[in-house]
Order: C-alpha cells, then structure tokens, then sequence
C-alpha cells in the first residue's frame, strides 16, 4: 500500500514540475490569421513542448486594446496600428508581419457560381448603398450570359473592430473618393447599410444563410464554408482572382518600411489581386518584466515566419518574401526579455 502511495505522490510531483516548467502564452486579436495560427501552434507545441498557446479570435480592435491594456502577451491586428494607438501604449510595439492574405468579395447568388466580375466602382457602389439590385446595369455589363435576378442586394460586413475591415475599407478609400470622403478607412467605420456579423465567422454566416447577399471574408473562410466569390477588376483593368499568386503579387515591389507597417491595397502591379494585406503580430519591445514569456514567444516567431511559411499555401495565404523575412529576423532579435 505504501508502494502505491509513493508512486502517486511521484507520479503528481512530475505532473507539477512539468506544469510549472510550461509556459502559457495568451494572446488575442486578428480572426484574419487565426487559420495560419492555429496550424502553427499545432505544429510547434511538438517542437517546443513548453511552450502552450491560448489565443481568442476577437477581432483585430479588441486584440490591439488588450495588448495595450497588457491583459494578453502579443496581439494580432491586421490594422496597423495608429500613431495614436502606439503612443498611448505603455510600452514601444512591434509590429511583425505574419502572414500575406487575400479577402474575397464572397455572394450567394442563386445560380451564379464563382467567378462573378466586380469592378472597384460597383464595389464602392453596393457598399456605400447606391447599386442595390442585381441586375444593374453596371453589373450586368461586366457580366454578360450570367442570369442576375432582379432582386435586393444584401451588404453584409463586420460588426466588430477589424483588421479583415481595415484592409477592406482601406482598398475602398483607394479607389472611391466618395468612399474616402463620407466613410473612409479603420478597423472600425460607420457603414452606410448592411447587416453586422462578429469574426469572419458571422459574415460567412450571413452569407450562407441569406440568398442575395455580399460580403467579404478572409479568402481561407471563403473556401472553408464553401462561398462563392468574384474576381475584381485591379489597377491595370484585369479582373483577378483572390489566390496565394495573386497576393504574392501585391506585395511585389512594394516598398517595406522598417516598422513593417505598409499597405499593399490596390497594387499597380498588372497580375495583383487589389484587396491584400498582411496580418501583424503585436509584440512588446521591452519583455524584461515576463522573461520566459518573451523568449517563448521570439522562438515561436521566428521558427513561424521561416519554417512555419510552408503551411501558408494550404491555408490560402502568401509565404512571406524572404528578403522580408530577413528584416524580420533582425526587429525580433531586438526584443528584450
């Protein structure tokens, strides 16, 4: 019997060493990479067993606010942040790029499949509420043979601060001055009409369970919940997919800064697909307070923006460049912890 008691008290004095050796990394914010960052935590946590993950996609918004509220240990915000953001944070934030994606212009429109042509001025058009049917004829026109019915559009968009919004808005203010001037670009903006849904979760939702509606979703949702969705007329006049190749080439040419905060929206390049962006890590500079924390959560960035790249395709998001993953390597090793 004693046996069995010594083997018991062994056995929870491991269990409590190991519990005590793990360390738990919180985190919140950007639904956009929350696909790339639930692959890589799978991945890692057999890399680097102590080290776990708890990450709430909550939006973008709410992920910047709890990072500077220091409630969580990085956040995730396809938004950069304002310049306003930053310097009522108590600390200098990083901003380290991730990810490269691409944000369909998803529809249910019974009958019509994927593949639908949108130009910029019928995507400001429908969301600022002046193309409300169908079968307008600034649609139709693109669309020639495709059966448009007669019926309403439904506008469906984010109702929760959102880098997927910012990115979305930020392409609108490109390429609509009345976008600009009356509703303009952020993670947050009054929307002329349209219903709210929370994450990219509760737009696809709306979609699916609403014939006639619109929307726009990260291009791994999309596919995720089956929505079809259209390719959008770029710069240079070609209608483009949303695609890993396509948002490989908005980022082409594009000069990075060294904060990495930089829009890649409505590329001039000819093959670009116009509705990209990258999705941020937010990570304090500073982590001597939580050594242990910022050094798990270096080592997982680092191994994430380098190994971690060769699952971004499967997940319908763009590798990082490498000369951009260099930079990156740099900024992380200035982090003090």
């Amino acid at each position: 019997m004693k046996r069995i008691w010594s083997l018991v008290a062994a056995m929870a004095m491991v269990a409590s060493v190991a519990f005590a050796d793990t360390t738990l990394i919180n985190g919140a914010g950007s639904t956009f990479m929350y696909p790339a960052l639930t692959k890589w935590f799978e991945v890692y946590s057999s890399i680097d067993p102590s080290v776990q993950f708890n990450y709430q996609a909550i939006g973008s918004g709410a992920g910047i606010q709890q990072v500077t509220a220091k409630t969580v240990d990085f956040g995730g915000t396809d938004g950069p942040m304002t310049m306003d953001q930053m310097t009522a944070a108590p600390g200098r934030i990083y901003h380290i790029p991730m990810v490269m994606g691409a944000e369909a212009i998803a529809y249910n429109i019974p009958g019509v499949s994927n593949g639908l042509k949108l130009t910029p001025d019928v995507v400001a058009g429908i969301f600022l509420g002046k193309i409300t049917q169908w079968n307008d004829p600034k649609i139709t026109e693109q669309n020639p043979g495709v059966n448009l019915p007669s019926s309403s559009i439904v506008v469906a968009h984010r109702s929760d601060g959102s880098g997927t919004t910012f990115i979305f808005t930020d392409y609108l203010s490109s390429v609509s001055p009345e976008w600009k001037s009356r509703v303009g670009k952020g993670t947050a903006v009054n929307w002329p009409v349209g219903l709210g849904g929370k994450g990219n979760q509760g737009v696809s939702g709306i979609l699916k369970q609403s014939p006639g509606s619109i929307g726009y979703v990260e291009l791994a949702y999309a596919k995720e919940n089956n929505l079809t969705y259209a390719v959008v007329q770029n710069q240079s006049g070609n209608f483009i997919e949303p695609s890993v190749e396509s948002t490989s080439e908005a980022a082409n040419g594009v000069a990075i800064p060294d904060d990495f905060r930089v829009s890649i929206v409505n590329s001039a390049n000819p093959q670009a697909y116009p509705i990209a962006g990258f999705s941020w890590m937010l990570i304090y500079k500073n982590m001597m307070d939580s050594p242990a924390k910022g050094k798990a959560i270096v080592g997982f960035a680092k191994w994430a923006v380098t190994d971690g790249q060769k699952y971004s395709a499967q997940l319908d998001y763009a590798p990082l460049p490498s000369d951009l993953v260099d930079k990156i390597q740099k900024k992380l090793d200035m982090i003090k912890y």
